[in-house]
């Protein structure tokens, strides 16, 4: 029975991947640090649907412990390492900056420091969609350049790239790093624009909408994002001998590494999204019209190209859909 190690585990993502790998048959050590840095107890609630698994280890501790990890690939040998522990939040890393450092950062490096002594299969990192920082072109796509972060939080997960990438080439670690973009649905982050959106229509409340609605995301529905992470998975990246690089692929000319976006590929206006939250309760929003909040960006947009090549999959659950599943999972587990 394979092993996988799934940091993050009781985070948005990572509870979807371990149920994902559990029910598939594979053994999966789960890490998480249940951080306060939103409702513990949503955490909680997500881990309660895995530890039922006689095939779940809960480790309950930070990534960026040192030695934690290098202990649990000696004693775990994961065969797959899915990395998605890390400080999220744009705006929270104008106020808490060394929470990035420690988390994104040192916990990163003391990933690639276990793995390098025990190398697993393939290991696949999360980075963001706000790495792209002030490029105006869109469709983003992979091999574009992205060197100009408009965030703490979006600079540390660029970092992790770079790191990723010199303990692939030193080590022949094989590493995919995904780009995620706008992740929504059942059992959300509360911090994030769709469960805030939710919260605050079935309680009566007006919400803020930046940039005065100006704004697009590619929101990605979790079940399509945790579908193309798991095909990744078997996309293991392979160093080009003769350092030639198929046209379009990012992967390096000098390691087995490759960075993929996972997006739907279809930017949908904020305002557009928060219409489908009206439709889906029957309800209507109070709109605070603002500026631009700093090291946001007004538009992200995913280029799934080299994903649908590598995978043969693209995202494609529209908004009203997500949003509709979003809504009904919402008021059942609050009891709204």
């Amino acid at each position: 029975m394979p092993t996988a190690l799934v940091t993050g585990a009781a985070g948005f993502i990572g509870s979807y991947v371990a149920q994902a790998l559990l029910d598939e048959g594979w053994r999966v050590v789960g890490l998480d640090c249940m951080s306060d840095y939103y409702d513990v107890s949503l955490k909680e609630a997500r881990e309660a649907r895995l530890v039922g698994s006689d095939q779940y280890r809960s480790v309950h501790d930070m990534v960026e412990t040192p030695g934690l990890l290098m202990s649990l690939f000696e004693e775990e040998r994961p065969d797959v390492v899915i990395h998605l522990a890390a400080q999220a939040g744009v705006r929270y890393s104008i106020e808490n900056p060394r929470a990035y450092l420690e988390s994104n950062i040192v916990g990163t490096f003391e990933l690639l420091e276990a793995a390098r002594a025990h190398p697993p299969r393939h290991m696949l990192l999360a980075s963001t969609s706000s790495a792209y920082g002030a490029n105006e072109t869109m469709p983003y796509r992979e091999t574009d350049k992205a060197d100009h972060q408009m965030s703490f939080y979006a600079a540390t997960k660029k970092s992790t790239e770079s790191m990723a990438h010199s303990y692939a080439h030193l080590f022949n670690l094989p590493i995919t790093m995904f780009r995620f973009f706008t992740v929504y649905g059942p059992w959300g982050r509360p911090d994030m624009a769709p469960s805030k959106f939710t919260k605050a229509i079935l309680e009566d409340r007006p919400i803020d909408v930046y940039n005065f609605g100006d704004m697009k995301r590619d929101f990605t529905y979790v079940v399509d994002l945790v579908h193309a992470i798991r095909l990744l998975m078997d996309v293991v990246p392979i160093r080009p001998e003769d350092g030639v690089v198929p046209e379009g692929d990012s992967l390096s000319p000098v390691a087995p590494f490759r960075v993929v976006n996972i997006g739907n590929s279809d930017p949908v206006q904020l305002t557009d999204f928060i219409d489908a939250i009206e439709e889906a309760t029957g309800k209507k929003f109070v709109r605070n019209l603002l500026p631009m909040q700093p090291g946001d960006v007004p538009a992200t947009w995913a280029d799934a190209g080299l994903l649908t090549a590598l995978t043969g999959y693209t995202p494609r659950t529209g908004v009203k859909d997500g949003v509709s599943a979003l809504v009904e999972w919402y008021r059942d587990y609050y009891a709204v």
